[in-house]
């Protein structure tokens, strides 16, 4: 499938009532639980999504379409999440995502971006070129391997309490080594 902005605008506006749906007013257990150490909750999904809402998509968007003399992006800090939301409920951490989400879909829209603009180029830290193409691409991936990853973490919570059925439920294989 080709890359179409008003395509991406499908899943991107999505996301925030797809998680909401799946975690609006769970208990704790389901919130917090992980498949493992160092993996992340569905409460840690939210958080992490906020940040790249704040400081991953669009703040990388600007600099690629400013095409300055620098267009090196930042290093993204995964892991910023964990002591930016210590405190906060997993409610806060829903509509919080959902308001900079619709800022920021609102924003992109204003831009009225055309193909020539799409391919305009940044300089990801590790990665190198990236057109602004291929990172709002890849903003849409990233929301539904989070989405996914959040539908995962929750099934494997009753992971020891389905028996025999383990090997017919692929969302409790997948995965076998977790990573956030």
């Amino acid at each position: 499938m080709e890359f179409k902005l008003s395509e991406a605008f499908e899943v991107l506006e999505r996301t925030p009532a797809t998680l909401r749906a799946l975690l609006d007013d769970v208990s704790k257990p389901w919130e917090r639980g992980t498949e493992g150490p160092d993996t992340f909750s569905p409460f840690d999904n939210v958080g992490h999504l906020i940040d790249g809402e704040e400081t991953d998509w669009m703040p990388r968007a600007r600099i690629i379409l400013a095409q300055g003399e620098n267009r090196r992006f930042e290093p993204y800090d995964r892991f910023r999440h964990k002591a930016r939301n210590a405190n906060r409920t997993l409610a806060s951490l829903l509509e919080e995502f959902a308001r900079l989400r619709a800022e920021n879909l609102r924003t992109l829209r204003s831009w009225k971006l055309r193909d020539a603009q799409l391919e305009l180029r940044g300089e990801h830290p590790s990665l190198g070129p990236v057109t602004l193409r291929q990172l709002l691409a890849a903003w849409v991936v990233h929301d539904l391997g989070h989405i996914a990853q959040v539908a995962r973490v929750l099934a494997k919570q009753y992971r020891a309490e389905v028996g025999p059925w383990v090997p017919y439920l692929p969302v409790l294989t997948d995965h076998e080594v977790p990573r956030s």
